[in-house]
């Protein structure tokens, strides 16, 4: 079984939603959106041919409906179709999972002269990562696949290989936008990646959670409550798309709806159900 969690620029038009939900076909598992980021995040697993065929379904019908003109969310993107990560769920699949990459990146800057950047291991040893994709774009850095330049209706598309990661988000009250950067700041580290976001009324620390045995979504709420002053507040906290069952497994029970963990939300009780979650 292999993953791949596609991040979409649209996370406020329902319909479209539905309508991009159905494309995905069997493979879909979870979908998640964000109107304040404008953005959603639909999960796919499945075997790797069906895989391959629902992502190249969605990524089409995703260039048909959405467009970055007019756009605008506080989340950062690249494309309408942001990020395409391919993820091994047996960490013996990675090389397939790769192979699915650069299948996938070559297919969309071929079929819709899209740019592509890939991310991950590279062929020649180094690692890529999405940060460095998109400080570095266009910039020092060009496309794997396609123009040179982005397109201004779809713009360029990410497409990586990586391991199981968590996505999930602390939100804050009482805080400024600059505080919530400066809280982002101080739990980054090579197994969280975090930004400072301001969501409507509200702000976030916006987290990436890279190794969660590491550093479990526990340890990172701990951190910022610690560095809360004054009237700040933790008021919720968000785990966005599904998380590995080891993620429950390491964090006591009284705390997972603290940390917004249950056990319908893994990846192997969707599996189980054989349903998608949204």
């Amino acid at each position: 079984m292999l993953e791949c969690v596609i991040n979409l620029a649209e996370g406020r038009d329902l319909t479209a939603l539905d309508q991009l939900s159905v494309s995905a076909g069997g493979s879909l598992r979870d979908r998640h959106h964000d109107p304040a980021h404008h953005r959603s995040v639909f999960t796919l697993i499945d075997d790797a041919d069906p895989l391959e065929l629902d992502v190249r379904h969605l990524i089409e019908a995703a260039f048909k409906r959405l467009t970055l003109v007019g756009h605008e969310g506080v989340h950062p993107r690249i494309g309408v179709v942001d990020v395409v990560p391919f993820v091994a769920l047996d960490p013996a699949q990675r090389p397939l999972a790769r192979a699915l990459r650069e299948r996938t990146a070559r297919w969309i800057a071929d079929t819709f002269g899209v740019p592509t950047f890939l991310y991950g291991l590279m062929a020649d040893g180094s690692t890529r990562t999405l940060p460095d994709v998109r400080r570095l774009a266009f910039g020092t850095l060009s496309p794997d696949f396609g123009p040179e330049k982005p397109s201004p209706i779809l713009g360029a598309v990410a497409v990586g290989e990586r391991p199981v990661l968590v996505a999930w988000n602390l939100w804050l009250g009482e805080t400024s936008l600059s505080r919530a950067r400066a809280l982002a700041r101080e739990v980054r580290g090579p197994f969280v990646r975090a930004l400072g976001l301001q969501a409507g009324d509200e702000v976030q620390v916006s987290c990436n959670l890279l190794d969660v045995t590491a550093r479990p979504p526990s340890f990172v709420y701990d951190q910022v409550r610690q560095r809360l002053v004054g009237a700040e507040v933790i008021t919720r906290s968000e785990l966005v798309g599904l998380a590995p069952r080891v993620l429950l497994d390491r964090e006591d029970p009284a705390r997972w709806s603290e940390l917004d963990l249950r056990p319908d939300h893994t990846i192997e009780a969707v599996l189980e159900r054989g349903s998608a979650r949204f």
